[in-house]
């Protein structure tokens, strides 16, 4: 088992991951802003007091802020940082106010910032699969005994071709299925001599702990490769399987909230900051590959948490110009204020509740019941 990384590696390594998904996010929202004519007043990354910065020749300051839990891009027209729209806009700046642009303009810019971090980690992804080829068999190798997969009847050379009803074009599909549904009964679809079959298999799971000691439960069928050799591709075959990958991965997300939201995970499981800078020191520490593919994990988990109906976060703002486009006029500066202040103080919330997450996970909350007690 690996020691825990030092501080310093943990904040450096949450720094370096964390500016440059910011960077690439606020980035889409300003490239696809600049297109329709809207101008920048500010390019944010972090909040708070800037700590470096300059301004460009189209008068855009472009500086860092000396807490770095996120950044935006305010644009002429926005009154703060949310993009409330400011109640006096000079006749001279309103054709290049966000806020006066047709709504498919402002909701393209707005759906840029969550689209760029999922074509960030599709770039990553599509990377590693040029430099060490991709797994590309579904065939099975080896049946671990007195597993789900073996009460089944399956056996080697069969050909997994779906579970759940999902198609299952490699053991990484299977793997993402199977890890996510501990003790469920999911239907396994597998070709053997030419003919298709499916039986129910109930999962079996167990708690696995990683070169840090932290553990996890997770689903398990308790079946092998046929061939652990990774095969060559080439640009287009590494750009779809990096979409691929950033889809299915998208899923996994979407489902492990569904399953916390349902009770069948524990909200223990959801992390925040303080959990993200110390598994991206953990990565640091294992080596640049895996820090590198944290960062596409976290690009995804970004763009997809931006994409939630939640005011102040990117899915808000989408949200209220789908309904300004059904009402064909926008929602009032009133009622978007006051969204905004809820969504303000849940987004408050939810970063104190997974701060408590993250310090139980640390072990604080036990320590200190034992001082106490």
């Amino acid at each position: 088992m690996l020691s825990q990384p030092p501080l310093w590696l943990i904040v450096v390594a949450f720094v370096c991951m964390i500016g440059p998904l910011v960077f690439f996010h606020e980035l889409g929202h300003y490239l696809v802003g600049r297109l329709f004519g809207v101008g920048a007043e500010t390019f944010s990354i972090g909040f708070g007091r800037e700590v470096a910065g300059w301004t460009d020749r189209s008068g855009t300051r472009w500086k860092i802020g000396w807490l770095p839990l996120g950044g935006y891009v305010r644009f002429v027209g926005d009154e703060n940082v949310a993009s409330t729209p400011s109640r006096e806009i000079p006749p001279e700046l309103k054709a290049r106010s966000f806020h006066h642009k047709p709504v498919w303009q402002r909701f393209l810019i707005v759906l840029a910032g969550p689209m760029a971090n999922f074509l960030l980690a599709i770039v990553i992804f599509s990377a590693f699969f040029l430099a060490f080829g991709a797994p590309r068999t579904n065939v099975v190798g080896e049946i671990q005994p007195n597993s789900a997969a073996s009460a089944a009847g399956l056996q080697p050379g069969d050909t997994i071709v779906a579970i759940g009803g999902r198609s299952t074009n490699s053991f990484m599909d299977i793997r993402n299925y199977v890890v996510l549904r501990p003790g469920q009964k999911v239907a396994v679809r597998f070709e053997r001599s030419g003919t298709v079959r499916e039986v129910p298999v109930t999962l079996q799971s167990d708690v696995t702990t990683d070169e840090f000691g932290q553990k996890f439960e997770r689903g398990l069928l308790g079946i092998y490769p046929a061939s652990s050799a990774l095969q060559r591709v080439s640009i287009p075959g590494a750009v779809g399987l990096g979409a691929e990958n950033t889809f299915q991965l998208t899923r996994l997300m979407v489902e492990g909230v569904g399953q916390i939201i349902t009770g069948r995970r524990s909200v223990k499981e959801i992390g925040g900051p303080l959990k993200i800078a110390q598994v991206a020191g953990q990565r640091a520490k294992l080596g640049a590959l895996e820090f590198i593919t944290l960062a596409a994990l976290i690009s995804i988990n970004l763009g997809f948490i931006n994409l939630l109906p939640v005011p102040m976060l990117d899915g808000g703002h989408l949200f209220f110009y789908a309904v300004e486009a059904i009402r064909r006029r926008p929602v009032s500066v009133q009622a978007q204020e006051w969204a905004f202040r809820g969504g303000l103080a849940l987004l408050f919330a939810l970063l104190l509740f997974t701060t408590v997450n993250d310090l139980g996970s640390f072990g604080v909350w036990e320590r200190l019941g034992r001082l106490i007690g």
